[in-house]
Order: structure tokens, then C-alpha cells, then sequence
């Protein structure tokens, strides 16, 4: 079936074409879009182009942004840039991501220190900084470079690990960095704001912090929930199963007596009270979870894709929000995007060699620093409510981080196969 999207494509590239020459604006706005949607849906088709298909599902959406931004803004009157819609959506991004991690990630420093914490050095100065000295280069309006410098100081995604495995490198090292970081996270990229983009967004530490834990560790806790309790022993289960009806209690009190407690809507009281309910709520979503996953255990395999789903969501409404800006300054913020990541990957390898890593943890921990978490920073611009500036930067460099991220993993993926072959090759010839 794929194959005719495949084949369709070039039909509807011929009638937008068409359609540009005609002046009719609907023929080759819609021909565009139908166009790239045939290539992201037949791509799969072609084994060598498989693992692109979600970028060209980003480019689909990057283009239906620019061609419609006001048709996929607003759904009759409701704003898709809703701050609880985000904070929903970027909370499912994150928990089909956990899915695919475990309590052992977190553990795996203990196996590999020395990477795990050139990995986390690496990422929370190189990219930070770099995305501090391009966003300046390149003289962005503030809000727009600070989004940059955001997409630096945010952890890294579970893309790296994906690169990682096609390219032979150290996935553990891998997941147990991208681990850390996140974990690091809530305190690492407000501190990192604050200093490098105090000057041009006003940033408040407490707040910013307050929100990754919502869109984060929140999520990232459901899933672990779900961890415990489908690979830990009877008394783990038990105490997750405790913890889940105090919570399902607690919320309950919370829902029947509102804000009771006295507390002002900004102190810092009611931010941790907000923390608290949402972390019960983690017990409850993870429970529930679980009980689905035992009806249908192939659901932990279905999740990346509504992960992909929600970093499409945020890539369409942000482009969709930023179109003139994205218009004016879409080819600068590409270039941007491609030197900030080149940077990760160039100065992650070679601080990993200088540090005495062997050349698959090099690899490993270049893809940490070199990919970020863009769902993370669209997550923290929409929820500040600046998707249409502080959110362009991960619009653009999400795609690009998953195409160089592909091409850099399968050229040391066939360049360290020939070296094996080779050392096969001298090894039977010196027995």
C-alpha cells in the first residue's frame, strides 16, 4: 500500500506546480501538502529511506503551517495553543518516552561514570554556549535567541539513543546519560536561562523549574510506576499499589475542598502543593497504565508513535504561530540549526577522545551533546506562552537533528563495520 503514496507524490507535486503557474492558490497549497504527506506515509516503503519517515512527517507539518496557519491554530473557537492543551500533549510526549526506559537507566552510572559525566559536561556547556554565541552572530530579536539558547540547555531526548544503536555505539552510556540529564534538567535549565538568556526573556528560576517537573519528571514518574510494577517482585508492587489509592485519596480531598488551604495562587507553597498533586497523579496515570498494558502488552510499542504524534502537534501550531517570523528568518535559523548541532557532535566526540574514551563512547556521547530534547523546549515556550517566538528555534532544529542525526549514524555504523572487517581480515592473516 505504501508504494502508490509513494508513486502519488510526484503527481501532486506536478499539480501544485500546476496550480503556482494557474494562480490557484488552493490546487497548490493543497498539492504541496497531499505531496509531502504521500512521501512521509511511503517512504516506509523504501528500506533505505525507513528510518526518515518521521522527519518528513515534520516537514509535512512545517509546510501545512506555513501554507494554513490560521486553519490549524484555532478549531472553531478554541486556541490549539491552549497552555493546559500544551501542557497535556508534552506530558504524553514525555511518558511514551519513559515507556521506553526503565528504573535500571537510572542506574547505569555505576557501569560507566567517567562517560556518564563527560556526557553531562559536555551537554550543559557546549550547547548552551554555542547556542548563546550563534543567537548573537546572527543578531536574532531577543525572544527568538533565546529560544535558541533554550534548545541548548535542554536535557537530551531519547533521539540520541535511537542514533546510537544504529551506530554501534555504547547504548547504555547512551541511556544512562540521556537518564541523568533529564533528571538534571529541572535545576540545569532554568540555571543555564537565567545566565545566558536573563538579558533577552525574562526568566523566573522557581517558575521554569516548577514546569519541567510538571512536563517532565511528572510523566517520566508515570512511567516508572509502570516499571515497578511490571518488572519488580510482589512488595515493590505493593507499595506502588498503596501509594496509588493514598494519591487517588489525597486528589479526592483536593477536588472536594478546592483551594481551601488559604494558600496565594503564586507563593511558593501552592507551586509545591501543585507539584504534589501532579506527582499523585503520576501514580494514578501509571496504574491505570499498567492495567492496560496487561490487556494489551503491545501498547508499550505503540507509545513512541504518540510521542511523535505530540513533537508533530507542537512543530505544526509553533510554525503555524511564527509563520512571519519563520518566513523572514526561516533560512538564518536553519543555518543556526545546523552549526549549533554540528558544534554538539564535533565538540562531544572529540572532549570524549581528549578525555580518554574509546571511539564507540565518543560516538555515544556526541550524540548526547549534539541532540536535544525539542519537545522538552516547545513544551517550556508554550507553556510560557511564547510558542510563536521562544518555540521557533526547536521547530527548525528538531528536523534537522533527527536528518544529521541519521546520516552521521549510519556513516559510523558502515565505517566501523569495514574497521572490524579489516582487523577480521589481519587477524587471519597473522594466524
Amino acid at each position: 500500500m505504501r508504494k502508490y503514496f509513494l508513486w502519488a507524490a510526484p503527481i501532486f507535486f506536478i499539480v501544485a506546480g500546476l496550480g503556482w503557474l494557474q494562480q490557484m492558490d488552493i490546487i497548490w497549497k493543497l498539492g504541496l501538502i497531499f505531496g509531502f504527506s504521500s512521501i512521509a506515509i511511503g517512504v516506509g516503503h523504501l528500506k533505505v529511506l525507513s528510518g526518515y519517515q518521521y522527519t518528513f512527517w515534520i516537514i509535512t507539518a512545517v509546510c501545512a503551517g506555513l501554507l494554513y496557519p490560521e486553519f490549524f491554530l484555532h478549531v472553531g473557537s478554541f486556541d490549539m495553543r491552549n497552555k493546559w492543551l500544551i501542557l497535556i500533549i508534552i506530558q504524553m510526549v514525555m511518558f511514551g518516552m519513559g515507556t521506553q526506559m526503565s528504573i535500571e537507566d537510572f542506574t547505569g552510572i555505576r557501569k560507566s561514570g567517567k562517560g556518564v559525566l563527560i556526557g553531562l559536561l559536555g551537554h550543559f556547556t557546549i550547547m548552551p554556549i554555542m547556542g548563546f554565541l550563534i543567537a548573537k552572530t546572527f543578531g536574532f530579536e531577543p525572544e527568538i535567541a533565546a529560544g535558541i539558547i533554550l534548545i541548548g540547555s535542554c536535557s537530551s531526548g531519547l533521539a540520541s539513543n535511537v542514533m546510537t544503536y544504529i551506530a554501534k555505539g555504547n547504548l547504555v552510556l547512551s541511556v544512562t546519560v540521556t537518564a541523568m540529564s533529564t533528571l538534571a534538567a529541572p535545576i540545569m535549565t532554568p540555571f543555564l536561562m537565567k545566565i545566558f538568556a536573563g538579558t533577552l526573556v525574562e526568566v523566573h528560576f522557581f517558575n521554569m523549574m516548577m514546569e519541567i517537573i510538571k512536563i517532565v519528571l511528572v510523566p517520566l514518574a508515570a512511567a516508572m510506576v509502570h516499571d515497578v510494577l511490571k518488572t519488580y517482585g510482589t512488595v515493590a508492587k505493593r507499595r506502588i499499589y498503596v501509594l496509588t489509592i493514598l494519591s487517588t485519596l489525597w486528589l479526592g480531598t483536593v477536588f472536594l475542598f478546592g483551594n481551601s488551604f488559604g494558600l496565594a495562587e503564586d507563593s511558593t507553597a501552592a507551586h509545591i502543593l501543585e507539584i504534589v498533586n501532579f506527582l499523585c497523579g503520576a501514580f494514578i496515570v501509571g496504574s491505570l497504565y499498567h492495567l492496560l498494558y496487561k490487556v494489551y502488552p503491545k501498547i508499550d510499542a505503540i507509545m513512541p508513535y504518540f510521542s511523535m504524534f505530540g513533537i508533530i502537534y507542537f512543530t505544526l501550531v509553533t510554525t503555524a504561530a511564527g509563520r512571519d517570523n519563520l518566513i523572514q528568518i526561516g533560512f538564518l535559523l536553519f543555518l543556526a540549526s545546523v552549526l549549533h548541532n554540528g558544534a554538539g557532535y564535533f565538540f562531544g566526540y572529540w572532549l570524549s577522545r581528549a578525555s580518554g574514551l574509546d571511539k564507540k563512547s565518543s560516538q555515544t556521547i556526541a550524540f548526547e551533546v549534539g541532540l536535544q530534547n525539542g519537545g522538552m523546549a516547545s513544551g517550556l515556550a508554550g507553556s510560557m506562552g511564547k510558542l510563536a517566538t521562544l518555540g521557533l528555534a526547536s521547530a527548525v532544529f528538531s528536523p534537522w537533528m533527527n536528518v544529521s542525526g541519521s546520516l552521521l549514524a549510519n556513516y559510523w555504523r558502515k565505517k566501523g563495520d569495514k574497521e572490524e572487517a579489516v582487523a577480521v581480515v589481519y587477524s587471519a592473516e597473522a594466524n
